[in-house]
């Protein structure tokens, strides 16, 4: 039996699962709520946060939480390491460098970012390439919950409760073809709306669009996530709205945003910071405190909570962030010094 056997979203019952067709309305309630207009996410101080408006008795509103269910998946939960990090420090404390490279940069340039019309194409190495729009993007499998922690390469760590599915499923209604070795993923390029990108300088040095990629059986893994909100609301664009990734075992750069391209490989694809420094951001970019950055050492974090950055608490820094049982396999034989 599988050492994974039982996990509480396997002991769901069909009853607890929203129906596709309460999913399939979903944006168009909330566009007729007023919440969402022209295409256009809300500003950060709303931060997309429909439900804080909806907590009345009326029938609208019973209707439109129950249009925004989600199962919690309580299977990492153990792995946390600490509380929640609140949620204003999540959506203002962000590496979004086609906003700029401040961390504030993302939370006051992104604002008024359009997520409609969205594209999402996933085409290459699959049997049934496809293009979805924005509305299909909370409709390809049942959203849920996921506690996980955030590690960024640059030593400080968050506690997110991320809202999404699983890249497997999506993945596999594109059916690989066995030629599939490995995704490839590409940012939003957009330079009138993310100002980063009409300037190097701004922008970080980087090249422009964004991309990043993983193996074929890390995206497969359990563990790897679509998400589409945080704080069981709508992602903000500062932290890459509409779908971004999220690979908890990995640095935060890993993690791309705003996708608007996924592509099966044959041959490892090109990776943003890899590219830009591939003596200090490798491919694979396993969270491993034995394995120094260049310029600052990996063996402990400052995990963000309610005080600022200088305040944070500074924690030892897990191999693979934490979730080895569930992913060291998939590096077995492998020299972790030399794939960092």
């Amino acid at each position: 039996m599988s050492k994974y056997a039982n996990k509480p979203w396997q002991r769901m019952t069909e009853a607890e699962v929203t129906p596709e067709a309460v999913f399939a309305d979903r944006r168009r309630l909330l566009k007729q709520l007023g919440f969402v207009g022209a295409g256009t996410l809300l500003s950060s101080s709303a931060n997309a946060g429909v439900l804080d408006f909806l907590l009345g008795d009326s029938e609208q509103a019973v209707f439109a939480r129950r249009a925004l269910q989600h199962r919690k998946n309580l299977t990492f939960d153990h792995l946390i390491n600490g509380p929640l990090t609140p949620e204003q420090k999540v959506i203002s404390h962000n590496n979004f460098y086609e906003f700029g490279t401040a961390k504030t940069d993302p939370v006051n340039k992104a604002q008024g970012f359009k997520v409609e019309p969205w594209k999402l194409v996933i085409e290459g190495e699959v049997a049934k390439p496809m293009t979805l729009d924005y509305d299909d993007l909370f409709k390809l499998a049942p959203l849920e919950e996921r506690i996980y922690r955030l590690r960024c390469v640059e030593a400080w760590s968050m506690v997110v409760p991320w809202l999404g599915f699983p890249l497997a499923a999506l993945l596999k209604r594109a059916e690989p073809t066995s030629k599939a070795k490995y995704v490839a993923f590409e940012t939003l390029y957009d330079p009138e709306q993310m100002p980063g990108q009409s300037n190097r300088f701004l922008g970080g040095g980087i090249d422009y669009p964004y991309v990043e990629g993983l193996r074929m059986d890390e995206a497969m893994n359990e563990l790897t996530l679509l998400s589409v909100g945080l704080y069981g609301k709508t992602l903000p664009p500062q932290n890459g709205a509409p779908i971004r990734l999220v690979v908890p075992w990995k640095y935060g750069f890993k993690s791309i945003k705003s996708i608007v391209r996924i592509r099966l490989t044959e041959t490892q694809p090109p990776s943003t910071w890899n590219l830009l420094a591939a003596h200090e951001y490798g491919f694979y970019a396993n969270v491993n405190p034995a394995v120094d950055h260049p310029r600052w050492s990996q063996a402990s974090e400052r995990r963000i909570g309610a005080g600022g950055l200088l305040s944070a608490k500074r924690i030892p820094t897990e191999p693979f962030n934490g979730y080895g049982d569930y992913v060291a396999s998939l590096y077995q034989g492998m020299d972790l010094t030399r794939y960092y």
